[in-house]
């Protein structure tokens, strides 16, 4: 259906949809890069796609290839380039809540264990990190570690965490009750302070994962021996085992039974 022509050009309501679809997903991708180098490099991108538009409007061939041309390596180099930015943005989709009650997540068990632990290891002053992954891809920290496969379990992460142990040294990934890989290795933060606090290695890879997945961090400190939480770039510090598995059950569990509840009362009122 025609709603209006721009000279010869045909606009129709199919043709808004599409322009304000790609204009979302381009404010989003905006939004998620602002204050990164990677947004210059999209900036750049979006004049060349604009430009090689204009040229094919204008039916001007020669200009038209060439910035196509450009387009396609400028994209190529872009991947390639800004990786960790590129993963922002796909574990933010991953983040939705309309994506995650699809993702099949059964941590109930993996809670107890992990708080259970978390106070012994507090307690003692062992320091530990422990990540919880949500669905979102975990498989290329895991391959950085070693492989256990094992049914998680208090007693398997103490011994984990033992400072004389050879797998202490890193984190161990959790997906669901199975505990997938320890001694992995995860990306650091840039934050190295939060107010004067200065963030030690762990609290920095920590908080470094849960930037870039959807994954809920445990970090014992071996300082202190304080337990703190990481989600979304966001750090809960001092927090107690009870109030531990108070978060990860809010986190893990309760989000995602809020969510279903949701879905299934805006589908049950459209009927």
């Amino acid at each position: 259906m025609e709603l209006f022509k721009i000279g010869f050009i045909s606009v129709t309501l199919i043709d808004c949809i599409d322009i304000a679809l790609v204009a979302f997903i381009l404010y989003r991708l905006y939004v998620v890069l602002r204050g990164t180098v990677a947004v210059q490099i999209f900036i750049g991108l979006m004049v060349i796609i604009a430009l090689s538009f204009l040229s094919r409007a204008g039916n001007l061939k020669a200009m038209g290839w060439i910035l196509q041309t450009l387009t396609d390596i400028w994209v190529v180099g872009f991947i390639i380039l800004f990786q960790p930015e590129i993963r922002r943005v796909l574990s933010q989709v991953a983040r939705n809540r309309f994506v995650r009650m699809f993702l099949r997540l059964n941590v109930n068990e993996s809670i107890e264990e992990i708080a259970s632990a978390a106070a012994e290891l507090s307690k003692k002053r062992q320091g530990a990190l422990i990540v919880v992954s949500r669905g979102a891809g975990m498989k290329s920290f895991v391959e950085t570690g070693i492989q256990l496969n094992a049914q998680i379990s208090r007693s398997l992460l103490l011994a984990i965490f033992n400072p004389k142990a050879p797998l202490h040294d890193g984190a161990v990934i959790v997906n669901d009750r199975i505990l997938e890989a320890a001694r992995c290795t995860l990306p650091l933060s840039a934050n190295t302070r939060i107010g004067d606090i200065v963030l030690g290695m762990r609290h920095r890879a920590g908080l470094g994962i849960s930037e870039q997945t959807d994954a809920v961090s445990v970090i014992i400190s071996e300082e202190t021996g304080s337990i703190s939480l990481a989600e979304n770039g966001f750090l809960l510090r001092n927090l107690t085992p009870q109030e531990l598995r108070k978060e990860l059950r809010e986190r893990l569990v309760l989000s995602m039974q809020r969510s279903l509840t949701n879905v299934k009362e805006a589908l049950r009122a459209e009927s």
